[in-house]
């Protein structure tokens, strides 16, 4: 295990590639400020699109966000980008190991359904409907800390599916633009 520990943080860090990374921080300070350049150039970039809510509204986030995902997983399946466990220090040689499937019982459902229903029947139903007209006026209102009334609608054993509900009728449900 100890070994294997040395061999993960030697490989992900990268300190053995460099006699001493700290050395002066030269080396620190060169990422550093190769991460500094970077991001000035991708804020430019934002900029140039109009800003922020102008490149989202153009789906150039989405397409970077998008781009950035299939090239890092592009990256580990040719073995250029290493994620322990999946195609470096797994457990078997070759491969990280079958994961078994997770099989519920069907009777756990249902008694997880039962126990909703008396949850909903043993609470005040009149303050439930309260607290979800109150979610959907404060939702509105976007000064207004939701936080503390969605622990109000919990304590009163308002469920997380009816919240989200309300909130999904009074502003739908995002939709994410495919771009291919």
């Amino acid at each position: 295990e100890a070994l294997r520990t040395q061999q993960v943080i030697a490989y992900e860090s990268g300190v053995a590639d460099t006699v001493d990374p700290l050395a002066g921080s030269y080396f620190v300070e060169s990422l550093t400020d190769e991460i500094e350049r970077r991001a000035a150039e991708y804020i430019d970039k934002i900029d140039a699109l109009g800003g922020a809510l102008a490149a989202i509204e153009q789906g150039y986030m989405q397409r970077e966000i998008q781009d950035a995902a299939y090239r890092a997983q592009m990256a580990i399946e040719r073995d250029q980008q290493v994620v322990v466990g999946v195609n470096r220090f797994t457990t078997e040689a070759g491969h990280a190991g079958e994961a078994e499937l997770l099989r519920v019982d069907e009777s756990a459902q249902r008694e997880q359904i039962a126990r909703l229903q008396a949850v909903k029947a043993g609470r005040d139903a009149g303050k439930v409907a309260e607290l979800l007209g109150r979610v959907d006026a404060a939702a509105r209102q976007p000064d207004t800390p939701l936080t503390p009334l969605f622990v109000e609608c919990v304590e009163n054993y308002v469920t997380l599916g009816e919240i989200c509900g309300v909130l999904r009728d009074g502003f739908g449900e995002y939709q994410p633009d495919v771009w291919v």
